[in-house]
């Protein structure tokens, strides 16, 4: 890959995305986008990645949103086709990968910074974190799924008191509202995702995607959440890993997927 935007690195089962825009605080333009894309989906590719990790690069910023001045003067038109555009390319793409994807939110998760922190399927913060959806100030709303996935994990009302407002949250009350899952300090924060991570990679790497799609279609209205786990939990059965995992289980030995 040729990143311009980006870092990709792999740490054995692990590869960490890191936005790199320090100078602008690592906003999402449309190449960066196009980078991030390709990255995840590169990751996912590799039959030896089992968790990626997404965060930005210095202290300050996760991503503090899209970049302005790309669609400034756009219409009505193409404002609906960048937000189609990116929920293909990005936002939904991260939610639905077989591979699980952590944001280790490292600063300001503002705009398209916090809908991709929320695409993904785990959230942990640094201290200084904080969240928001500012949109309204700038005279639109959320278009990366801002307006979906955030009612989704903190309530109706809360989330519209975030949309509305434009407001941030600290870490501390992002992880009272559920938006996170943890705070650490942000010395601390990587090497927390990589443990957590490695919490993962000890599962079966087919359950856990199967399990990802089950609880995705949960918040599907054009899925049943029931039926999609059903056939899901139906088809782990005929998975090498289901054959280790019960034979390490009734064995008293450790299983190795």
């Amino acid at each position: 890959m040729d990143l311009k935007y980006i870092t990709y690195q792999q740490n054995g089962q692990i590869v960490t995305i890191t936005i790199n825009r320090p100078k602008k605080l690592n906003a999402l333009n449309a190449a960066t986008i196009t980078e991030l894309h390709e990255a995840f989906k590169t990751a996912n590719m590799d039959l030896e990645v089992r968790v990626i990790i997404v965060t930005g690069s210095g202290e300050k910023a996760f991503v503090a949103g899209a970049d302005i001045k790309e669609f400034v003067r756009f219409n009505q038109i193409e404002g609906t086709q960048l937000a189609s555009r990116g929920h293909e390319l990005l936002f939904d793409y991260v939610e639905n990968l077989e591979t699980p994807v952590i944001a280790a939110v490292n600063g300001f998760a503002l705009g398209g910074g916090l809908e991709l922190a929320m695409a993904a399927h785990i959230r942990i913060a640094s201290d200084n974190a904080r969240f928001g959806l500012p949109e309204v100030s700038l005279g639109v709303i959320p278009g990366y799924g801002g307006t979906q996935r955030l009612p989704q994990l903190v309530g109706k009302g809360r989330a519209l008191e975030m949309i509305l407002t434009g407001g941030m949250i600290t870490a501390d009350k992002a992880l009272n509202y559920g938006l996170v899952n943890d705070v650490f300090a942000q010395d601390e924060l990587l090497d927390k995702a990589d443990s957590l991570a490695l919490k993962i990679i000890a599962n079966a790497p087919s359950a856990i995607s199967a399990a990802i799609t089950a609880v995705n279609a949960g918040f599907d209205v054009n899925q049943n959440g029931f039926e999609v786990e059903k056939q899901a939990f139906g088809s782990c059965f005929g998975t090498a890993d289901f054959k280790e995992g019960t034979n390490a289980f009734l064995n008293k030995r450790k299983a190795e997927f």
